[in-house]
């Protein structure tokens, strides 16, 4: 269906009404907490906030392969946030982030000290990067192109995800001219990203890094037809080296476990509502007692 009917926007715009579309009820131009809520925090010093969209799952998954490395330091409780119902509108996880969106890390690891909160998903991949001494290179050339590409991915996946993907999937009706716009952008950047892999093995060079970690769960998920579900729309198999380079992290344990924490979608194999300990992914005691109600 396509939309030709013009529009004028008003002098002055007011918020007099939801707009539509999915998440519609949760959106509104102010910040701030809507009621009082405490974050709960379990026994680890990593407190995760979180929800496995694809800001989420850079997150796990990167926590996932420290655990995977032996980095005992990044063991760590991961909350379930339903951005549905409005749980990030608490007070507790407004004071996390204030911008009130998942995912959020509070870091109890300093003794006698206050929680340090990290909140913004590269930001996360940074920090815990430069806590732990890993997944970015040391080497300064290395270590900024490492940067060059998850700030990119920072710039670029809203075009992915509040362009392509809201009017794609989520507006409350087609409209040719931004899925149009958007889908063209789509297909720019995985373009790009075609070009730097078709020499590189990994985004930024012969390491994995947290540019990988930030950007496979958008642009991975794009070609394996697993956001959006638009991946014939876009014709995403033409995207070769972007393919391959999916293909092989999907094959890496530590983001499989990454891609369940905090997953309430899909198949309930796939799912681990909250993670407390590595046994969680064997027992998921809490997911199969929901599936039962």
């Amino acid at each position: 269906m396509t939309d030709n009917t013009e529009y004028t926007p008003p002098k002055i715009w007011k918020w007099d009404k939801e707009n539509g579309g999915a998440f519609a009820s949760t959106n509104r131009p102010i910040a701030g907490a809507t009621h009082e809520k405490d974050l709960p925090v379990g026994e680890h010093p990593l407190q995760l906030y979180s929800l496995a969209t694809p800001n989420g799952v850079k997150v796990t998954t990167m926590l996932e392969e420290l655990l995977a490395l032996g980095y005992g330091g990044a063991e760590y409780d991961a909350w379930l946030i339903k951005i549905g119902d409005g749980d990030q509108f608490g007070s507790g996880f407004v004071g996390a982030n204030p911008n009130s969106k998942i995912p959020a890390l509070m870091d109890h690891s300093g003794v006698g000290e206050e929680p340090v909160r990290v909140f913004e998903s590269g930001a996360i991949l940074l920090y815990l990067a430069e806590k732990f001494g890993v997944f970015l290179p040391s080497e300064p050339a290395k270590r900024t192109e490492a940067l060059n590409w998850l700030f990119w991915q920072m710039g670029s996946a809203p075009y992915l995800g509040g362009g392509f993907g809201h009017f794609y999937k989520y507006a409350p009706f087609k409209m040719e001219y931004p899925i149009d716009r958007f889908a063209m952008e789509t297909k720019r950047q995985l373009d790009v990203l075609n070009h730097q892999l078709a020499d590189n093995e990994y985004i930024a060079g012969d390491d994995y890094t947290i540019a990988d970690m930030a950007i496979f769960p958008w642009y991975g998920g794009v070609v394996s037809n697993l956001v959006y579900s638009a991946s014939e729309f876009l014709q995403t198999d033409d995207y070769e080296h972007v393919n391959r380079w999916s293909k092989m992290l999907f094959e890496r344990p530590a983001v499989q476990r990454g891609r369940m924490v905090n997953r309430t979608s899909g198949e309930l194999d796939t799912q681990l509502h909250e993670r407390h300990d590595a046994s969680d992914f064997e027992t998921r005691t809490q997911d199969k007692l929901e599936a039962a109600e």
